[in-house]
């Protein structure tokens, strides 16, 4: 059985989860602008709750975006730095993915529209549906005004919304049959996504660790915002 490690501060969110000896652990807090400070702690802390050290980590997972960029930052700064001095392998995983996987296990919603806010007017957004366990990716990921978020091609049956992208509820153009607004990222479900990679031998190598930000830039010019 592997150990696996994952963690995600890609939101306001800061989470750390663990497979070991086949049993689950994980640690989740709502902290903003906390998580270079929390994040090593929290680690060290579910280590010690399950009894095993980092040599015991078999890939480290970890959430690669779209989020905050400071955050996505972090999360893939630490793990290079652990998997290098590990030398173990890393899975990259979709927030939007985790946020649709974490819809599944407390909603069972089995299709999902992913929205997190992502300033500047815009959403992230993806759309999901279940398979065997695992929410996969229909279409693709996106950055896009609220306006312009919409169901894959030939969407049918129920739809659930999840993430702080449906802050903007009012102006998609998506109605879901229920949803989340508040739900953020855990790392317990990013975990459950590294397992479905990992056993399908989709680990690589830390260096390729990289942040998808979904967008070039992260600032709007003057004549973007109106301004003359």
């Amino acid at each position: 059985m592997s150990t696996l490690l994952a963690l995600d501060t890609a939101t306001e969110a800061c989470s750390v989860a663990l497979l070991h000896d086949g049993k689950v652990t994980s640690h989740y807090e709502v902290i903003p602008r906390l998580h270079a400070q929390k994040l090593l702690p929290m680690i060290k802390q579910l280590l010690e709750d399950a009894g095993t050290t980092l040599a015991a980590v078999d890939a480290i997972a970890f959430g690669r975006g779209p989020g905050a960029f400071t955050g996505v930052r972090i999360a893939i700064g630490v793990v290079q730095g652990l998997a290098f001095a590990l030398e173990r392998p890393v899975l990259p995983v979709s927030n939007l993915a985790v946020l649709a996987q974490r819809a599944l296990r407390e909603h069972g919603a089995r299709q999902v529209a992913a929205a997190i806010d992502a300033r500047m007017d815009e959403v992230y957004w993806g759309c999901y549906r279940e398979t065997a366990g695992e929410m996969r990716l229909v279409g693709a990921e996106a950055v896009l005004p609220p306006e312009s978020a919409v169901l894959p091609v030939g969407a049918e049956g129920d739809w659930f919304g999840a993430g702080t992208g449906w802050g903007y509820g009012e102006r998609i153009g998506v109605h879901p049959a229920g949803q989340d607004g508040a739900m953020l990222p855990h790392a317990e479900d990013l975990l459950t996504l590294a397992r479905f990679a990992f056993e399908r031998g989709e680990a690589i190598a830390a260096d390729q660790a990289a942040p998808v930000y979904l967008r070039d830039k992260v600032a709007q010019t003057k004549a973007e915002r109106g301004i003359v």
